[in-house]
């Protein structure tokens, strides 16, 4: 039996004393959450909304060693980024994937003294590369692999093969190169993945989403959003791991005098239905370069095709979403690489956008920015250490960090490593194949829902199926089914209709979601929580003015969607 947030938050009350207290519940605070809960400490992980729910549920998808980033001289951040990215690969074979990726070009030696000035603290952006300095970076990122590598080398296509394998690509294009990273299907999941392993494994740490802390007179007064209740609980270390919004939880919990250490970019992506498109990448990600220097990206993704992004500076950090000037930015780029094929708002079907959790900088290019992460230890009472900066690719790597930092602060050893622990779905898979062959046998499975189900929860399927209800649809369209979402309900730390449909599921961000889906879920959860028809209708309520504000998602489009044959 998994545990529930009852039994953590009863476990709370009988000893709410812990040897660290991890504040942000983002991946890279879930990643120390269960660094340090595995070495044996009792630690409480706190999210004032829901697990990955911030910058962490806005990333590119993309799952990579930073190919760009050797052109700002940053070569151990992509060679700890590469080494994280075939972790990944092997511990989370359901949700992570290999993903070619085609760079084009348009000149030979175009940009060739980039990675020099970049070398030198140049802060300007740099020129257009051309497949010489292109094909120097990628030579350089298969000598990082190569041991114990996992993926192919690149390889170079003269003008004739690339027209024939993307015959769509902008004519500019004379060459392209072709390498390959990862992509990570449901994120949030990851993340969430993390939390239920960690759970299980040291049940004597506790982490909880929907809940608050502040500075109390014993302590820290932890306050519970749910029933309101609050609790003081103590700690002799805290970590901060709250991204964007590292600055002012310091200062929320006690630090003064603090100089400034976050000061983000925000970065908007979209989900595009366009078939077009989608067959013109013919699997890959074509990498590219804006008319600003800006590298862009767009891939296959479940279906649909993502596409970004933007870098904009942030001063304070908040939630955002992405403008009608950043959906332009991002089609005409779009425009630029793919001429030939219509691109227009109405194939928009989701957006999102996210605050980057950058160290301060004065770079003029926000591309030079680093992407690399460090910590920052501020004195008190309880001492805080302060997470700044890094990327979903090497959460982990960053955790084991901050924990060792933690572990030597208050004299307890290390009792395991974690870069070949497995990760949720990823315990003793088979593969997919043999994986979504195995579901289909043993449940008597149509091959699509096998198949979904092991991309979705990998080895997990198991238990989601082993109560052996009907394969009943939650509505007409819905690729879920009632049981899944059940089962979603009664073991992933679910709370509000928007951590169901936004983050536990896929429906929301590749426009399966309808008025008619959010309607039977929200029935669902009434049915499972207890809700009355005032709470239920709140939670619809709350969730459509979500997906309109945050994701461009009009109501008016949910009603239309239910018109889908």
């Amino acid at each position: 039996m998994s545990r529930t947030r009852a039994d953590e938050i009863d476990s709370l009350r009988q000893n709410a004393h812990f040897d660290v207290m991890v504040v942000g519940g983002g991946i890279n605070g879930i990643g120390v959450y269960r660094e340090l809960a595995l070495q044996g400490l009792r630690v409480l992980l706190v999210e004032r909304n829901d697990f990955c729910s911030g910058c962490s549920s806005a990333p590119s998808r993309m799952i990579h060693g930073g190919l760009r980033y050797l052109e700002n001289g940053e070569v151990s951040l992509v060679r700890e980024s590469l080494a994280e990215r075939d972790n990944l690969l092997r511990n989370a074979p359901h949700l992570v994937h290999p993903l070619p990726t085609t760079v084009p070009a348009a000149s030979r030696f175009s940009g060739i003294f980039n990675a020099a000035a970049g070398f030198f603290g140049a802060k300007g952006k740099p020129k257009p590369r051309g497949i010489v300095p292109i094909r120097l970076g990628l030579t350089l990122y298969d000598l990082l692999t190569r041991r114990n590598r996992l993926l192919p080398r690149h390889r170079a296509h003269s003008q004739v093969e690339t027209r024939r394998l993307w015959p769509d690509l902008t004519p500019d294009a004379r060459w392209s190169a072709t390498y390959f990273d990862a992509w990570v299907s449901h994120p949030e999941r990851l993340g969430l993945e993390l939390i239920l392993d960690t759970a299980s494994a040291a049940p004597q740490s506790i982490a909880l989403n929907y809940a608050e802390v502040a500075p109390g007179p014993e302590g820290f007064r932890l306050t519970e959003q749910v029933s309101g209740e609050t609790l003081t609980v103590t700690a002799k270390l805290v970590v901060n791991a709250s991204g964007a919004w590292v600055d002012q939880t310091a200062r929320s919990l006690g630090a003064s005098g603090q100089k400034r250490l976050v000061s983000g970019t925000k970065g908007s992506h979209l989900i595009l239905d366009n078939p077009a498109l989608y067959k013109a990448l013919n699997g890959h990600m074509i990498f590219f370069e804006n008319a600003d220097g800006r590298v862009c990206i767009t891939f296959p993704y479940l279906g649909r095709v993502l596409a970004g992004s933007t870098d904009i500076r942030v001063e304070t950090p908040g939630r955002t979403r992405c403008e009608a000037e950043e959906m332009d930015y991002i089609l005409t780029s779009l425009r630029g690489v793919f001429p030939a094929i219509g691109l227009d708002p109405s194939q928009i079907l989701f957006s999102y956008s996210g605050v980057r959790p950058l160290p301060v900088s004065d770079h003029d290019f926000t591309g030079r920015i680093s992407r690399g992460h460090f910590t920052q230890r501020i004195d008190g009472p309880v001492p805080q250490i302060c997470m700044v900066g890094g990327k979903w690719t090497t959460f982990r790597a960053f955790a084991a960090q901050v924990a060792d930092e933690a572990l030597a602060e208050l004299g307890a050893p290390r009792l395991r490593q974690t870069d070949d622990l497995a990760i949720g779905g990823g315990h003793d898979h088979p593969g997919e194949d043999e994986l979504t062959s195995a579901l289909q046998t043993r449940f008597d499975l149509k091959p699509d829902r096998a198949r979904h189900l092991a991309q979705t929860y990998g080895s997990r399927a198991f238990n989601l199926l082993a109560g052996g209800a009907t394969e009943e649809p939650l509505s007409l369209n819905c690729p879920l089914s009632r049981q899944e979402l059940h089962w979603i309900l009664r073991h992933e730390r679910v709370l509000h209709l928007s951590d169901l449909l936004l983050r536990r599921s896929d429906l929301a961000i590749t426009g399966w979601l309808d008025a008619r889906m959010i309607s039977a879920a929200a029935a669902l959860m009434a049915e499972e929580f207890g809700w009355d028809d005032t709470r239920r209708e709140a939670e619809i309520s709350s969730l459509t003015d979500e997906l309109a504000r945050f994701h461009g998602v009009a109501p008016e489009t949910l009603i239309s969607r239910n018109e889908r044959t």
